[in-house]
């Protein structure tokens, strides 16, 4: 009988590049990696990847194998956390990526209650202002905020917050007072470089396009943290969350403007990948961070 884990190691490979990569991810050494593969493909009696010196390239019963292989290697895994849960007690590692603005805020104070509910079960937080590949870097789900593209991930909507036009005070007395949509995008702006336009309704009900990366920008930046720093010092006005500028508009370091405009609800989703079966660690954590706040 083929092991389960030379299956883990033949989607490490595949999914890394190379061995030596391969060899990092599963903390293995490259030696082992290799005689993990070689074994493999002789108890399958079929060769699944053509070696060079430069990389790796799967034969068509190496692809036919590594889409089998996934399945399995799911099935698995699923089957052995419902064996070891009982009484909802979650094991193993539930590894998570988001921001590093929206851990802070939310994900961090919620896995306080959650791990309470489940204190056998670990949790790898990742934060970073790019969107990790989930299934290349094994993270069993994502936070992510705004508007849902088109993925081949699963996607489950867990709320929705509201997006605010924030400056400094300062930015204001020298530009004077922002009674219109126009007068905001006269203004030098704070722009996010994954955000180029969003939809805003005026009083009246009519919807305008705000593009905030166009026009008279001031600065483009990679996360919302930063675009609120350099707000907060009177570099241009930002579109931010109003769960992370929320103190600073009571404490008077941030104006709202246009507050008789709404912009576009953004919503906060939880994405992982698309497979047969949600492990049970990933369904509780949805399930929870649904209910949160």
């Amino acid at each position: 009988m083929v092991s389960l884990d030379r299956f883990d190691t033949f989607k490490a490979v595949v999914e890394a590049g190379s061995l030596t990569a391969a060899a990092d991810t599963l903390g293995q050494t490259r030696a082992v990696v290799s005689f993990n593969l070689k074994r493999l493909e002789a108890e399958l009696g079929v060769t699944l990847l053509t070696r060079s010196t430069r990389q790796l390239a799967l034969t068509d019963a190496g692809e036919r194998f590594y889409r089998r292989c996934l399945r399995t290697l799911d099935e698995a895994r699923l089957a052995i956390e419902e064996a070891r849960s009982e009484h909802s007690q979650l094991k193993g590692t539930l590894r998570i990526t988001t921001t590093v603005e929206f851990a802070l805020a939310q994900v961090v104070p919620a896995l306080g209650v959650f791990r309470e509910q489940h204190p056998q079960l670990n949790i790898h937080l990742s934060t970073s202002s790019t969107h990790a590949d989930l299934i290349s870097e094994r993270f069993d789900v994502a936070i992510r905020l705004g508007r849902m593209l088109d993925s081949n991930l699963r996607a489950v909507q867990l709320s929705t917050f509201e997006i605010f036009a924030v400056a400094a005070p300062v930015l204001i007395e020298q530009h004077g007072a922002v009674p219109t949509l126009a007068a905001l995008e006269s203004l030098p702006t704070l722009g996010h470089g994954r955000v180029p336009e969003l939809t805003v309704t005026d009083p009246a009900g009519t919807e305008h396009l705000y593009q905030p990366n166009s026009g008279k920008t001031a600065i483009v930046a990679d996360n919302s943290a930063t675009l609120r720093a350099f707000a907060l010092t009177g570099q241009g006005v930002a579109i931010l969350p109003e769960w992370l500028v929320q103190e600073d508009l009571e404490a008077g370091r941030l104006v709202h403007l246009l507050a008789d405009h709404r912009f576009a609800q953004q919503g906060v989703y939880a994405l992982y990948p698309d497979t047969r079966h949600l492990p049970l660690k990933v369904r509780a954590f949805i399930d929870f961070m649904k209910g949160w706040g």
